[in-house]
């Protein structure tokens, strides 16, 4: 691939260090979770979860519906903050960090993936792509060059300039997956990436994400019902009843 287009040195990653080869990307340690906490409706959620991710893995994460899956997800990406626990990112303690901070590091260090592609429908393809590079202020020339590489990655390139509503599924996943990756992320978390597919679609779709993930490098944590699909990961985590236990 090209050369990163953000402005990063070797040990340097938009201003936090970058993880050395045996240090998680990702950290989660005694993580807990109570929604309503102090009332007769408290649900928890999570409790005295632990789990790491390192650059290049690609993790399942397998947990019946209500398990608390997504919040673990949403902890982990900094988009909700844990009752008890502490969550490092390329080893930098993200636990307290003000609002501005820790928005600035998930949008430099996190590319999300959900299960259905939440493509803007009146951007094309390659467009979709770029917005999340412009939104962290690369140049608009660069930001077009690197969404039409991963387009190309992707096999998608002949499709650039059409909207979602002119892609098939599996289209708009991988134009998803790309956008995911444009700001050349650290971790990638998915939600069930491949769980508005059709089987034959949904192993394309994952495929071209391992790819997408061994090409980069990155480290990954994918939530995923189908059982299939997760043994073919580097590590299987299940998730029951709020705490990890043996896969």
């Amino acid at each position: 691939m090209s050369e990163p287009v953000s402005r990063r040195t070797d040990n340097e990653v938009g201003g936090m260090q970058a993880p050395a080869a045996s240090e998680p990307v990702l950290g989660l340690r005694g993580i807990a979770k109570t929604y309503n906490r102090g009332t007769p409706g408290a649900v928890k959620v999570l409790s005295e979860v632990d789990l790491q991710v390192v650059a290049g893995e690609v993790v399942a994460l397998v947990a019946p519906s209500g398990a608390g899956k997504s919040t673990l997800l949403h902890i982990s990406g900094l988009l909700d903050t844990p009752d008890a626990g502490e969550v490092q990112l390329s080893g930098l303690r993200m636990t307290g960090m003000a609002d501005s901070a820790r928005t600035a590091a998930r949008r430099r260090e996190i590319g999300f993936v959900y299960q259905f592609h939440h493509l803007l429908p009146e951007f094309s393809a390659v467009e979709n792509i770029m917005l999340p590079q412009l939104a962290n202020s690369v140049p608009t020339a660069e930001a077009r060059a690197r969404a039409e590489e991963l387009l190309e990655l992707v096999g998608l390139q002949a499709r650039a300039a059409h909207r979602p509503a002119q892609l098939s599924g599996g289209e708009q996943q991988r134009v998803a997956f790309c956008r995911a990756l444009a700001n050349r992320p650290r971790l990638l978390l998915a939600d069930e990436p491949t769980g508005n597919l059709d089987p034959g679609t949904s192993e394309t779709v994952f495929g071209v994400l391992v790819g997408l993930v061994r090409e980069t490098g990155l480290a990954a944590l994918i939530a995923t019902h189908n059982t299939q699909l997760a043994a073919r990961m580097d590590r299987v985590v299940r998730l029951e009843a709020g705490r990890i236990v043996p896969a």
